[in-house]
């Protein structure tokens, strides 16, 4: 191939490019599924409603780790005495 050729056919390809772009663009527009507003709220609810769950839940979680704790120090106090009483330490 000649210089001149070679030239010419990068410059076809990068002006096919150019003008190609926006019509891939467009027509990638076009077929994209669009999220309309209802959706979007519905799902920003369900979001508020999985959160506020967590929370319930993180919540509870808690009161249970210090129902557990109280638990544990009640069973300390009975068994300590009986370690006193034999002399175990």
């Amino acid at each position: 191939m000649h210089p001149e050729e070679v030239f010419l056919s990068i410059v076809a390809m990068v002006g096919f490019a150019l003008l190609a772009y926006p019509l891939v663009r467009a027509l990638s527009e076009r077929i994209r599924p669009r999220v309309d507003a209802g959706i979007r709220d519905e799902v920003q609810g369900l979001r508020e409603d999985v959160l506020t769950e967590l929370r319930d839940m993180r919540r509870e979680l808690a009161e249970l780790g210090e129902r557990m704790d109280f638990t544990e120090r009640l069973l300390a106090k009975q068994r300590d005495p009986e370690r006193l009483a034999r002399g175990d330490r």
